[in-house]
């Protein structure tokens, strides 16, 4: 074939010595349509491994390279003048400043919320958002589109008298506020009866399932308040008779004992306790308060958190002998009166201090300044009167003769009341609070007399004189118990500090 390209004949045509010129193939060019790019370039690899952070070229770059366009997508914080960036005002980018209103940007976005369109500060005329109810509503927003003052008018007629408030239920009855419209049940109705049409079978047997019950009206006396004071105290003996065969009732201090328990405190040698003898159980909840009987101490009276008092006998059965119920809430301390415990107070978080009778259970009078009673103290000078440390820093002084009066007030301290201690032939009184200080009073004057205060101080939890009234024992919320002089100065005493214990707070307490 390549003879034959050659411009020789086969021997066939021997006979034709003439060459042909007319017949010469014309050979084809070839078309690359992907031409051989080489990346062995030195100088390509370094225009594209270039770091963008390089100030300097290091080669020579090819004009054509410096001429061609760029390539990939435009930076958007590059402005027009320079290689400069843009500066950045928020995190995003470019925020341009438009002077608006408080009011007038309420108004939008109330429109925007509720309409779903709002108007473009930066173009007149221009709306943002849902533009077809924008053109529905003209443009308007929310405030222009107010009714007008005829049209409240009107739809505040149809609204359903506000009914007599002595009237509970009925015709006629309360409505106040929540009175309905005269169309409000017929568009309900409408609109319950479309949307039980999508509810599955269960929920409309639950919405079937309600059915408002119709009563008579209830009458006047029902609806009245009923004071908080009411008579809901009540007592239980537990023992098998108030009485013995003297008709002598637990109040009389018993003589068969090994002991003589009338003689005075101090005259009878005491020793540490070594072993547990009995152990009083009838609470449910934490034990607020302990007392013993004064002077013979042959009662133990317990307050709780379950809202109950309870009487136990200390020496014969060490039975469980009355329970004192007349509280709703936790009760926070007790004591006994000072006028041979014929009497004690209870005061509790239901802001309430009651006196009862120790003998028959019943309770005597009721007092209370709207506040929750801390702690609690009679005056042993004046066993008719006592105070009580409140929960909103004020000391509080009552008689019990006459409940609803309140002979004095003091208020100086900066918290809650924790503690009040009677000292100085119970002429004066120490209190503490939960602002870290210690107050002393003169008895019915409300202006201290000593105020003490320390940056290292905590707050005294529990207080407990000692018999010989020089000096007074408190429990301090930095484990530790401190003592206090009970005379003039009122000074601690740095030498007596008993530290031990792991649990700082109310949880323990101090007795003497």
């Amino acid at each position: 074939m390549a003879l034959l390209g050659n411009e020789y004949a086969s021997s066939d045509e021997s006979d034709s010595a003439v060459p042909n010129h007319e017949k010469q193939a014309t050979p084809a060019s070839a078309v690359v349509a992907s031409p051989d790019v080489s990346l062995d370039d030195p100088m390509r690899l370094q225009l594209m491994l270039a770091k963008p952070t390089d100030t300097a070229l290091t080669y020579n770059v090819p004009y054509e390279d410096l001429s061609r366009p760029a390539q990939g997508p435009s930076n958007p914080f590059k402005s027009d003048e320079g290689n400069a960036l843009k500066r950045k005002n928020v995190l995003t980018g470019q925020a341009q400043e438009t002077a608006m209103s408080d009011a007038s940007f309420a108004a939008q976005q109330r429109t925007f919320q509720s309409l779903g369109y709002a108007k473009d500060p930066s173009a007149n005329g221009a709306y943002v958002g849902d533009l077809a109810k924008a053109q529905l509503h003209g443009g308007k927003d929310v405030i222009q589109m107010r009714p007008s003052k005829e049209q409240s008018e009107a739809f505040r007629r149809k609204r359903q008298k506000k009914g007599d408030s002595s009237i509970v239920d009925g015709e006629g009855a309360y409505k106040g506020p929540w009175a309905k419209y005269e169309d409000e049940d017929q568009t309900y109705e409408e609109e319950a009866f479309l949307a039980a049409q999508e509810l599955a079978s269960d929920e409309e047997w639950i919405e079937e399932a309600i059915v408002p019950e119709r009563s008579d009206p209830l009458p006047k006396t029902a609806t009245e308040y009923q004071s908080d004071l009411e008579n809901t105290e009540t007592t239980e003996f537990h023992g098998e008779s108030e009485y013995d065969y003297q008709g002598r009732t637990y109040m009389h201090v018993p003589q068969d004992l090994d002991i003589d328990l009338r003689k005075e405190a101090g005259t009878q040698r005491n020793y540490i306790p070594k072993k547990l003898i009995h152990t009083f159980r009838s609470h449910t909840k934490a034990i607020n308060a302990l007392r013993f009987f004064p002077d013979s101490g042959h009662l133990l009276l317990s307050a709780s958190a379950d809202t109950k008092l309870k009487l136990w006998d200390v020496y014969h059965s060490r039975s469980l002998l009355r329970t004192f119920s007349g509280h709703t809430k936790s009760i926070t301390d007790t004591a006994f009166s000072p006028a041979g415990g014929l009497t004690f107070l209870s005061a509790s978080y239901d802001r309430q201090m009651k006196l009862w009778d120790t003998e028959t259970g019943t309770c005597v009078s009721r007092f209370t300044t709207g506040k929750t009673p801390h702690c609690i103290a009679f005056n042993p000078s004046l066993p008719h009167e006592f105070l009580a440390g409140m929960s909103d820093k004020k000391i509080v002084q009552f008689d019990t003769r006459s409940p609803t009066s309140l002979i004095q007030e003091y208020d100086h301290h900066l918290a809650a009341i924790n503690t009040l201690t009677f000292c100085d032939q119970n002429r004066r009184f120490i209190s503490t609070s939960d602002d870290k200080s210690l107050r002393a009073w003169e008895y019915g004057i409300p202006v201290p007399i000593k105020f003490i205060a320390e940056p290292y101080m905590y707050a005294l939890t529990r207080a407990a004189p000692h018999p010989n009234g020089k000096s007074v024992a408190f429990q301090s919320a930095d484990n530790q118990i401190v003592v206090y002089a009970s005379t003039d100065r009122f000074r601690q005493n740095r030498r007596k500090g008993f530290r031990g214990h792991n649990c700082a707070g109310s949880a323990i307490d101090v007795e003497i």
